[in-house]
């Protein structure tokens, strides 16, 4: 049975259904499976509301349960849903995002992925009504929107509501359409050098970006390190800029470097 570590005591059920469901997803991830009595212990929550909890998760495609025992599906064989995403390591990667906004200057354009990363970038953009922004990800045109004045393009292609994006043939081929200034993509995992995704047509979309993009730009939290997924779309070395959390360890900082990868640390 995994071991799970206690939360700090601000985080054990007093912060809100929604920051409790994180705090178990995070938890479930890291260890890929545990019990619903290890889950009450952890949130110091009845297991009647962990029940719940686990019910909102389990729509999310997060994490499934089974006579009390809670497994992680969001995996290098599945992505989660992009609303929980948008809120997971949301602290981590408003710091990516800011660090990554000092690349964006006034009347340059942009291609974002489906990434949440892509939203907080928009986020953290002090004024976005000078710029173009490409986006395949609704949640991201939905930013854009709020700005008058702010040029949007989006993609077009099948709609996935899970990722709620366009994918498909017809997002590949507008994106190969375009050329951008700067395009900023994530990644669901980092292993040996090479950037990974789950799916193959969101993988599809990222490399049309990159080709499509004259500078490129990798967003990564920690957590993204040494983590597999199924189809690559990019090795580390072909980005100009790739921007990690103040949390990635030294030994990852150490070995990108060496290995010629142009790293920004965010800072906190």
């Amino acid at each position: 049975m995994p071991t799970v570590p206690t939360d700090p005591p601000s985080r054990r059920g007093q912060d809100g259904p929604r920051s409790r469901q994180l705090a178990i997803a995070e938890t479930v991830i890291r260890n890929g499976s545990v019990s619903v009595e290890e889950l009450v212990t952890l949130t110091g929550v009845s297991a009647m509301t962990i029940y719940r909890d686990l019910t909102v998760l389990e729509d999310s495609g997060v994490l499934t349960h089974h006579r009390g025992q809670v497994v992680a599906v969001a995996s290098g064989l599945h992505e989660a849903d992009a609303d929980f995403r948008l809120e997971q390591s949301s602290a981590e990667k408003q710091q990516v995002a800011a660090e990554a906004s000092t690349l964006v200057t006034s009347g340059c354009s942009l291609m974002l992925d489906d990434s949440t990363s892509g939203v907080w970038l928009l986020r953290s953009l002090a004024d976005i009504s000078n710029v173009t922004v490409v986006t395949n990800s609704l949640l991201g045109a939905n930013e854009v929107t709020s700005c008058r004045g702010a040029k949007l393009m989006v993609t077009g292609g099948e709609y996935q509501a899970w990722a709620h994006s366009l994918m498909g043939p017809a997002a590949v081929r507008a994106i190969r359409s375009m050329h951008a200034d700067l395009c900023f993509v994530s990644a669901s995992g980092i292993f040996e050098m090479g950037c990974y995704h789950p799916y193959q047509e969101v993988v599809e979309v990222k490399r049309a970006m990159l080709d499509a993009a004259e500078t490129k730009v990798l967003l990564l939290d920690h957590t993204k390190f040494n983590r597999r997924a199924l189809f690559k779309f990019a090795d580390l070395q072909e980005f100009d800029h790739v921007v990690v959390d103040s949390k990635t360890s030294p030994e990852v900082l150490r070995h990108l470097e060496e290995t010629g990868v142009q790293v920004r640390v965010a800072q906190p």
